[in-house]
């Protein structure tokens, strides 16, 4: 794999007010001079509006930062932008979020998952209409759903991942059929990352840390799903947008296949922290950490405010993820604990909220 220099280049990132979009911004920023970053978000209200606004003003201060606010699916915008700033590195994390959600709100999945990344690749692929050297590497977001039902662990990219349990896992899938598809036709050098369980500061409300200390601090009692029996790879910030940056560096070759023919240059790559805890063992760390940090008191009754609940439709019991091939091609593995990871959040979440 070549190496590209992000100096001085413009990296367009979707999604850019979300939580990996704006840490992986900020990293950008802070690491390449003279790097300018266009981002765009529409800063729909699935969640507390006021974080994305919280982490787009940590960007704001930052020479080279451009915001631009709209919709992936408003292909016209898209085509403008691309246009406009003639990105040569393409971050494409825009996406509706959420497993359960999908199951009430399938539309908005369809808009934002499939439509607006089918306007990303066109405009990808147009970006080399006249000569021009284009788009380097385009990395997109897919997710740990993707496995769907598959009862092999750890989860490897080689594996069949062709029995989605919900819409979002659906449409997650068909971004990496997409996106291969369109390597082979137009030579778009393209990575799918598959994330998992992401979590950290300033992170999504609908996740289970973030909404079990919103119900714990307002005294209600936290669901606990499959009665504890799930595992989740839970994958710190800090990682994910190191291995987003290493991978965004050296996108896949155009080379030619043992027939003549012109092989797709596209990757797939697991980015998780290869550890799935427990979740018991999860929420018993949390916890503990929310007392450390001042969000609940120290004499918190955490057993009187647990239940133990049935699995819920579009959930699956354990998430593990093989990183060999990141640690292969990149020399790069998660290692951030989940109690360094969560003691970050509640720090950062008691000097947000209270």
């Amino acid at each position: 794999m070549n190496q590209i220099e992000l100096s001085n280049q413009t990296v367009l990132i979707t999604g850019a007010a979300g939580f990996i979009g704006a840490a992986l911004a900020a990293r950008l920023l802070e690491d390449a001079p003279g790097l300018r970053v266009v981002g765009l978000d529409n800063l729909n209200p699935y969640y507390d509006v006021r974080i994305k606004q919280y982490r787009l003003a940590g960007l704001r201060c930052r020479s080279g930062f451009v915001f631009v606010e709209g919709e992936l699916s408003d292909k016209v915008l898209v085509d403008r932008l691309f246009e406009e700033y003639r990105p040569a590195l393409v971050v494409n994390l825009a996406a509706q979020a959420g497993v359960r959600y999908s199951i009430t709100h399938p539309d908005c999945y369809i808009e934002s998952n499939i439509q607006g990344f089918y306007n990303i690749l066109e405009a990808c692929r147009h970006s080399y209409d006249g000569g021009r050297p284009g788009v380097a590497h385009l990395v997109y977001a897919s997710s740990s759903s993707v496995y769907g039902a598959n009862t092999k662990i750890p989860y490897s990219t080689e594996d069949k991942s062709d029995s989605p349990v919900s819409l979002y896992a659906a449409t997650k899938k068909s971004n990496e059929l997409m996106a291969r598809a369109y390597a082979k036709l137009y030579a778009i050098p393209s990575t799918g990352l598959r994330f998992f369980t992401v979590y950290g500061p300033a992170g999504r409300p609908d996740m289970a840390y973030f909404g079990f200390t919103n119900t714990l601090r307002a005294g209600g009692k936290i669901r606990i799903f499959n009665y504890g029996n799930c595992k989740r790879d839970f994958t710190y910030i800090d990682d994910i947008v190191e291995g987003v940056v290493r991978v965004l560096r050296r996108p896949p070759a155009r080379v030619t296949g043992p027939d003549g023919l012109p092989l797709p240059p596209y990757a797939l790559y697991n980015i998780g922290n290869n550890q799935p805890e427990n979740l018991l063992d999860f929420v018993e760390i949390l916890q503990q950490e929310l007392v450390a940090a001042g969000v609940l008191p120290s004499d918190f009754d955490f057993e009187a405010h647990k239940e133990l609940v049935p699995m819920q439709p579009g959930d699956v019991p354990v998430t593990y993820a093989d990183t060999t091939a990141l640690e292969r091609d990149f020399g790069f593995k998660p290692s951030t604990s989940l109690r360094t990871g969560l003691r970050k959040f509640a720090e950062w979440y008691k000097e947000f909220y209270m």
